[in-house]
């Protein structure tokens, strides 16, 4: 089968593909034939050497993908036959032909929907769930802000803001940005480059603050986002894209505040925690995808490049332009 790889870490030219061995479902694992990927910021810190894949993973890239199900391995429990059409969460392997998934982090495809959309949900909106519902406990009303608003988990927390009545406020680095997470249900959005979003989102709070907040951006934002947390908020740390060093008085300003911090990663985690997250999102959300539903959900797909044209995607990931996910499509046959 043809796979993304890479021989050496670097930038995205070190990326081509080739032909690999095509992996065989094991125990409780199903074989399934990608149509499409999709591009997360683990896949560019992999490539660069700054990211391995947890133990016993594939070290292709690709943390997400959508298809239908080619094999079943011994023991799987009979929930999927073959011909299904699947999406998955993956510890590595996607972007390629084939991939083997645990059969518990499969989730059906919502119909109407393509694989291209399809790839673009697993990674980013089960982070998203997870931050929301696993780890910060959102309740009705609260006011929830989310870094990297236009990105994909961005994009797909500002919607399950709205699934679960709460108030999603953003950050985003271009008025294009902020435009597209204006239409996709975000209440407000601050330019992060031009103005102080920590002073723009205590002025939209009328002085009360945030309760929640997503944090992909790490050391430099933790002044701002203590200024504009609320008495008893929660922050939390996914991802650390300015780094994560702290230089200050963090400690004092969180006790002053009774605020608490949390931090998550979703690829590390181990297979019953996924397998239940994949569960709780299966019941409580994917049925807002499907046609007619109120609220009803969407992937947001910024771009489609085929597998071939992998070191491009990257390189548009890393300029920061996406809105919403990029997404790789497999050979249409092989």
């Amino acid at each position: 089968m043809l796979a993304a790889c890479f021989d050496s870490p670097g930038g995205p030219e070190n990326l081509y593909v080739k032909e690999v061995e095509k992996p065989h479902p094991g125990e409780g694992e199903v074989l399934v034939k990608v149509s499409a990927s999709a591009l997360n910021r683990a896949d560019l810190l992999q490539r660069r050497g700054k990211y391995p894949p947890p133990k016993g993973a594939s070290d292709i890239l690709g943390l997400e993908a959508a298809g239908s199900v080619a094999e079943l391995g011994p023991g799987c429990k009979g929930q999927w036959k073959t011909g299904d059409a699947v999406m998955a969460l993956l510890s590595g392997g996607g972007q390629a032909e084939y991939v083997t998934v645990p059969e518990g982090y499969l989730m059906p495809i919502p119909r109407d929907m393509t694989f291209i959309q399809a790839a673009a949900i697993p990674e980013a909106w089960l982070t998203a769930f997870q931050l929301l519902h696993f780890v910060g406990k959102v309740q009705k009303g609260e006011r929830v802000l989310i870094h990297a608003g236009a990105s994909g988990v961005g994009m797909a927390a500002i919607q399950l803001v709205r699934l679960a009545k709460a108030i999603p406020i953003v950050t985003a680095g271009t008025q294009e940005k902020l435009k597209a997470t204006a239409n996709t249900g975000a209440a407000a959005g601050f330019n992060y480059k031009n103005e102080d979003f920590s002073e723009k989102v205590l002025t939209f709070t009328q002085g009360s603050g945030v309760d929640i907040i997503l944090d992909c951006v790490g050391g430099s934002y933790w002044e701002k986002n203590l200024n504009c947390l609320s008495t008893d908020g929660r922050w939390i740390i996914y991802g650390l894209l300015s780094g994560g060093e702290v230089h200050g008085h963090l400690f004092a300003r969180l006790l002053s505040k009774r605020a608490s911090i949390h931090t998550s990663l979703l690829r590390s985690r181990d297979k019953e925690y996924k397998e239940r997250l994949v569960k709780a999102f299966t019941e409580d959300v994917l049925p807002y995808f499907s046609g007619g539903t109120s609220p009803h959900l969407q992937p947001v797909v910024d771009s489609v490049y085929p597998l071939h044209e992998i070191a491009e995607a990257h390189r548009l990931m890393e300029e920061n332009k996406n809105i919403g996910k990029i997404v790789i499509k497999m050979p249409a046959s092989s």
